[in-house]
């Protein structure tokens, strides 16, 4: 199946999901613009490579999907959220929280997908209002948290990173649980993990994750900061 070469020049255009290969790749090459990024997510599309390949851009068939009004918190780390063990707040840090994510070691794997380059397209996209940070503080210390891309009622998650027991999920819980008060339809997952399956994420095949993604496209959009008090939809 052939890989398609992105144009310098058409920041939004994409070949379809479908023509992806069956590890997920799509298309190789472009650019981390904004507007070439925005385009990306509201098409299923992603990017994700290492420090030294060109820019690979993915849309993985099945999608892992969690719903947020179907999220389950078990008993252990809903008993630490009621503790209060960690104060839990958006978007006040979110270059350190990305910076964080990409120091974590993660098992199999060979350095950080999250590059410098990545690093200022998502710093750039917070700026505009796109991309978000929850984070997990203790004692005013950053210790948890996690980063996406917000677009109509759907948050598609990159990254999170935990210092400390259960900082990274008490972050997502409690963003879950927000972003069911919001009304949100739909958190990409991107591929599948242990972790995020306890939760309840599912293995979606790409043709629904794609019809759900164009409903939630059509709700409005919280943009800007989502500090306190809660953001409203513009």
């Amino acid at each position: 199946m052939p890989i398609y070469l992105l144009s310098d020049d058409e920041p939004e255009l994409f070949p379809p999901p479908g023509k992806a290969d069956k590890s997920g790749l799509l298309a190789v090459g472009g650019d981390l613009r904004p507007e070439r990024l925005l385009a990306a997510y509201s098409q299923g599309i992603f990017p994700w490579y290492s420090e030294g390949q060109p820019i690979l851009w993915h849309s993985p068939d099945p999608r892992f999907v969690l719903e947020p009004a179907k999220v389950h918190v078990g008993r252990s780390l809903r008993k630490v959220m009621n503790r209060g063990t960690y104060t839990v707040r958006y978007d006040t840090a979110f270059a350190k929280v990305i910076d964080a994510c990409s120091r974590v070691h993660r098992p199999g794997q060979d350095g950080t997908w999250i590059t410098d380059a990545m690093k200022q397209a998502y710093v750039t996209l917070h700026a505009l209002g796109f991309a978000h940070s929850v984070e997990a503080w203790q004692d005013e210390v950053l210790v948890g948290g996690l980063y996406g891309v917000s677009l109509g009622a759907a948050y598609f998650g990159e990254s999170m990173f935990a210092l400390a027991p259960d900082a990274s999920k008490v972050a997502f819980a409690t963003a879950v649980e927000r972003f069911q008060g919001w009304g949100f339809q739909l958190i990409d997952c991107q591929v599948e993990t242990e972790h995020l399956e306890r939760f309840g994420a599912e293995p979606w095949p790409r043709k629904r994750f794609l019809g759900a993604l164009k409903e939630a496209l059509k709700e409005p959009m919280r943009r800007g900061p989502w500090t306190e008090p809660a953001a409203g939809p513009t």
